[in-house]
């Protein structure tokens, strides 16, 4: 599967339920901004399970710089209970299929890069705010849960299907598949975390019997 250079990415996600417990809970897409000097940071758009909101649910858009700097962005019309330039109050729903997207914020010019999220149940889209990273192209696309829960947490699911991009060309891309990753358990991570291919996407799921190991390629359906 050749690197995808793209001028925007989205995919769906569906919750299917939501955590039982308070822990913060995170799925994102993430993509890096990469230009003529090279990659020049990373962002992530996606909902968290995060009990300093109201219902516990919000949205994030932000991410890094290549120095470990946090990117710099423009306030977002959503409100956020934590007065989080990056967190927003987001009322997502479990079973309900959220678009997210990243994509060029042509009004805000070079170098601007715009997170949105779409209730594609209500047909409503969302725009969080826009990010500031220099670079034309979107690369390293990943789609992720990060999960703050003890590893005997009992399972929380996250469904991921219909990832789409526009490459620098115009032309319209999508991803064939993905290469697994998780974090080892020396780093904290559960030996218990799964992903596998779904009939209609591909799923990542805690506090489960692992199927598939790091390094396997799922193919999306």
């Amino acid at each position: 599967m050749p690197p995808i250079e793209a001028t925007e990415v989205g995919v769906t996600l569906v919750i299917p339920a939501a955590p039982v417990l308070p822990d913060l809970y995170f799925w994102a897409l993430q993509a890096s901004f990469a230009g003529k000097g090279g990659t020049s940071g990373g962002a992530h758009i996606g909902l968290q399970w995060h009990t300093g909101h109201p219902d516990s649910t919000a949205v994030n858009w932000g991410g890094y710089a290549s120095d470990g700097s946090i990117l710099d962005g423009s306030t977002s019309a959503l409100a956020s209970a934590m007065a989080n330039p990056h967190t927003r109050d987001y009322p997502w729903r479990p079973g309900i299929p959220y678009r997210l997207v990243i994509s060029k914020d042509g009004e805000r010019g070079e170098g601007w890069w715009k997170g949105s999220v779409i209730d594609l149940e209500q047909e409503i889209q969302t725009e969080v705010r826009s990010l500031f990273s220099p670079g034309d192209a979107l690369v390293g696309l990943m789609v992720w849960t990060e999960a703050f829960c003890r590893c005997e947490a009992p399972p929380v699911a996250a469904i991921w299907s219909s990832p789409s991009a526009v490459a620098v060309d115009g032309a319209a891309l999508r991803p064939e598949g993905v290469s697994l990753t998780y974090q080892s358990e020396s780093s904290g991570g559960c030996a218990n975390t799964d992903s596998y291919e779904l009939p209609h996407g591909l799923a990542q799921v805690t506090g489960v019997t692992r199927t598939n190991q790091a390094g396997a390629v799922l193919r999306w359906s």
